[in-house]
């Protein structure tokens, strides 16, 4: 929404009130949403007004909701399919609270099935003693059926599993150290050397809800069916919009897309995905809802 500029009447302060009376902004989530447009313009106004968003920029919470509306996603916390999150990003000598969209796994569950190309789809955790053994080739899985040998209070890695209605089929597995690895290495509050800054990240707070929306990514990304929502829901994660552009704050996402996903697949055809163009964001703090 470059073309809108948004203007600060003189004494009052913008907020995403003001900015959704705008009737740029009505006639755009009016075009994405339709019917559905009152309903989604005051979910907009319920999540600007959590504690931890009252702050934020307004321009960037509507921004995301923007993404999450083209996506015909909910951005309802409790439903758990997609989330406007804050963060602080520093800015000169002082710090600035902007909101980030994050899709939730029941978000990209959600994308694929709507293609109408899977039979299966789900992402858990797995439990100490739940798997005989996995082959690092095919990704084939052996559980074990003996409930006697699995202790479901330690959970040690995370599975991620489709099926396609022409039969092709595909498991990731990650381990819970893997997956510590993979944080540490992508994210960059949950490896910050500043406690308060690694305690606030979402991989501190949720990691298993992490984990479990880190193996579906993976796994639709790299073999998945890409539809042009997916694209963009992959392509829009983890980003602040700015002018409808991408601003990544974790390394996190340029792994999944660059480095993860196949732009050409053997098993079954895929759409290449859309390369973005990174910009690094230096970011102090990373909170959230969990997924």
């Amino acid at each position: 929404m470059s073309n809108q500029i948004q203007t600060q009447e003189a004494g009052k302060p913008l907020t995403v009130n003001t900015l959704l009376k705008q009737d740029g902004y009505k006639k755009r989530f009016n075009e994405l949403m339709g019917k559905k447009a009152p309903a989604f313009i005051s979910s907009i106004v319920n999540v600007s007004n959590l504690p931890s968003l009252k702050d934020a920029d307004p321009n960037t919470i509507i921004s995301s909701a923007v993404v999450a509306a083209t996506l015909d996603l909910p951005i309802d916390q409790n439903l758990g399919f997609a989330y406007i999150v804050p963060y602080n990003t520093k800015v000169g000598n002082s710090f600035v609270k902007k909101a980030q969209f994050q899709m939730g796994y029941k978000g990209y569950i959600q994308l694929a099935m709507r293609t109408g190309q899977y039979k299966t789809i789900n992402a858990i955790e797995i439990y100490e003693g739940e798997i005989k053994r996995v082959n690092r080739l095919t990704g084939e899985i052996e559980f074990n059926e003996d409930e006697a040998l699995i202790n479901r209070d330690v959970v040690v890695g995370y599975i991620a599993y489709f099926k396609l209605l022409n039969g092709f089929e595909k498991t990731i597995y990650m381990s819970r150290e893997e997956m510590k690895k993979h944080a540490k290495k992508y994210s960059q509050s949950y490896s910050s050397a500043k406690k308060w800054v690694a305690d606030s990240s979402l991989w501190a707070t949720d990691f298993d809800g992490m984990a479990i929306k880190t193996v579906m990514k993976r796994l639709l990304s790299k073999y998945g069916i890409l539809s042009i929502e997916m694209q963009s829901a992959i392509t829009n994660d983890q980003a602040v919009m700015n002018d409808s552009n991408p601003e990544y704050v974790d390394n996190q996402v340029r792994e999944e897309i660059n480095q993860n996903a196949n732009k050409k697949t053997i098993e079954i055809p895929q759409e290449e995905i859309v390369n973005a163009d990174f910009k690094e964001v230096e970011q102090e703090t990373f909170e959230g809802p969990g997924f």
